[in-house]
């Protein structure tokens, strides 16, 4: 994998410019929808993934704010292409189930 550093001690970006946390497979994006979705602090954070130091947690934190814009739209990008794939989808045979069983609404 082709990486390049930038000013964030732990953040690399590969190839295709996403932004992983040095050492991990783990990209940044990852470790912020965690922390934005559940609101996790840096201590949680480390409570849920206990193979990342404190340092690349808040590396990670800062390179979020830095480039705020940019990833809040790639997470709004990728949440509107799941919901696509969703309703493609359609209604799940368990959902069906549990709906004529009259378990869910």
């Amino acid at each position: 994998m082709n990486l390049t550093t930038t000013q964030h001690n732990y953040i690399e970006l590969n190839e295709n410019n996403v932004p992983y946390i040095v050492g991990t497979t783990m990209k940044v994006i990852e470790l912020v929808s965690g922390h934005l979705a559940f609101g996790w602090s840096p201590e949680e954070i480390k409570f849920q993934h206990p193979y990342l130091s404190m340092s690349q947690i808040y590396s990670t934190l800062a390179y979020y704010w830095d480039n705020k814009e940019e990833l809040d739209a790639d997470i709004q990008r990728r949440f509107e292409n799941v919901e696509t794939l969703r309703q493609q989808a359609g209604e799940s045979a368990l959902v069906k189930k549990l709906r004529t069983q009259g378990l869910i609404k």
